[in-house]
């Protein structure tokens, strides 16, 4: 990058807010992904709305390839840089702009942290369900491009359910306005339910329009133990079967279980084979009927027992072990594999059973924990990317956990989004017409593919 445009950025971030030095370059050169990193020539960092998208247009006026990156927690390289573009940091732009209480939404800055959010959300007597692993540091505007899920995807659905509105930069620099603080808006197209999930390809997020909902007014947590895995993934596609659908219905295998209790320290049986981790909430009738009627599936199916939450201390304990299951795990190998392999929730038990025979294959050692009552399982593989002999076979196995998931009706990716991981799988989900359409809007929304380049669809 020549020194008069890394100038014209410093003149409109501030030259404290243009990072141009190898190793600050480096640090934005991955992402949470087990991928190569790639050096960017430039990171800006705009303080104010305004400054992005000066920066946008200035980016496309250069036909710099721009990648724009909230906390980097991304597990499918979607904000791995394209060599020597620009990379844009959105931790500025952290406002929470409105909470409107009367009418159950909230305007946010695409750079304000989930749990932060939720938080104050919570404060204000208001829930917002969406609550990805990573929600300690990820950013509402990642949660928007990715579509992030989370535990209670199961009963409240995930981000996309609740976008209410996108305002957005086009590549010129231009505000596009979308959605509504209504509860219904149909004018015009639907450009806000476009830009969820588009990974940063199609536009760069001004704000962000969120809906709120009433917190439940109860809930009762429970830890069903199994002594088979078989056994345990029946019980789930049992649960949903009896048509009930809990807040969270989690999944751990007995090698994650292991690995969490040595780190967390939580209480966890460790000679279970398998564990659910199960909440329904609700009106505390509803829900002292559903937590009966599903302590009495997971006995039918072959629970052990099951260990009731006493308190509010016991819950979030319990909780807290199972959102560390991927930190707990990535201590194990100096390289961790994290996927997810989406399934219709009838198809788990199969699912289950084929990720042991790619463990027993591959020779790799495999923990599974998820969503299990949406289908959303995580096989986390534990590696040593520097074993060339073992990488390879962890590649393979990749690729049969897809062809499997795909063969049982699944798709490539629950929450975690495409990427540059997984782009290369995606005519094999859907055709090579969805490719070329998408490509199509990408070169009309973006002339000189400035955007994200190489992301979701390839190039």
């Amino acid at each position: 990058m020549s020194d008069a445009l890394k100038k014209d950025f410093e003149a409109l971030v501030g030259k404290a807010n243009v990072m141009a030095s190898e190793s600050e370059r480096f640090s934005y050169a991955y992402d949470a992904a087990v991928l190569d990193p790639v050096m960017p020539s430039l990171i800006v960092r705009p303080e104010t709305r305004e400054a992005l998208g000066r920066v946008v247009k200035l980016a496309n006026d250069n036909g710099l390839p721009l990648t724009v990156r909230g906390s980097g927690t991304n597990l499918s390289g979607g904000t791995i840089p394209k060599l020597g573009g620009l990379v844009v940091l959105t931790n500025a732009l952290n406002k929470i702009l409105e909470i409107n209480e009367a009418d159950l939404y909230a305007i946010v800055e695409p750079g304000v942290i989930t749990a932060k959010f939720a938080a104050e959300v919570a404060s204000r007597g208001l829930f917002y369900p969406p609550d990805p692993g990573s929600q300690a540091v990820s950013t509402i505007g990642g949660n928007v491009a990715e579509n992030a899920g989370g535990l209670r995807g199961l009963k409240y659905g995930v981000t996309k359910d609740y976008v209410m509105g996108v305002d957005f930069f086009d590549v010129d620099g231009e505000i596009v306005k979308s959605g509504s603080r209504t509860v219904k808006c149909v004018t015009g197209l639907n450009l806000h339910g476009l830009m969820v999930g588009s990974e940063g390809t199609l536009g760069v997020f001004e704000k962000i329009t969120l809906k709120l909902v009433p917190p439940p007014l109860a809930a009762k947590a429970m830890m069903a133990i199994f002594d088979d895995v078989n056994k345990a993934s029946e019980a789930v596609a049992a649960i949903i079967a009896a048509k009930i659908v809990p807040a969270t219905l989690e999944f751990m295998d007995n090698f994650t279980i292991r690995t969490v209790e040595d780190f967390a320290h939580a209480g966890l049986p460790v000679e279970a084979q398998a564990l659910l981790l199960i909440e329904v909430d609700g009106h505390p009738g509803q829900v002292a009927d559903e937590a009966e009627k599903v302590e009495a599936i997971c006995k039918k199916m072959g629970a052990q027992r099951i260990q009731v939450a006493k308190d509010a201390e016991e819950r979030n304990k319990v909780w807290e072990a199972r959102r560390a299951a991927l930190s707990a795990l990535a201590r194990v190998s100096p390289t961790t594999v994290l996927e997810d392999a989406t399934v219709p929730r009838s198809k788990i038990p199969a699912m289950m059973h084929a990720l042991g025979d790619i463990a027993a294959k591959y020779q790799l050692t495999i923990g599974t924990f998820g969503h299990a009552g949406d289908g959303n399982l995580h096989p986390t593989i534990l590696t040593d990317r520097r074993n060339k002999d073992e990488w390879r076979r962890v590649e393979e196995a990749i690729d049969n956990i897809f062809d499997v998931a795909l063969s049982l009706g699944g798709t490539l990716s629950g929450e975690h989004g495409i990427g540059i991981a997984k782009s290369k799988y995606m005519e094999k989900e859907t055709n090579r017409a969805t490719i070329l359409f998408s490509r199509r809007l990408k070169k009309a929304l973006d002339p000189k593919g400035i955007l994200n380049p190489g992301k979701v669809i390839g190039e």
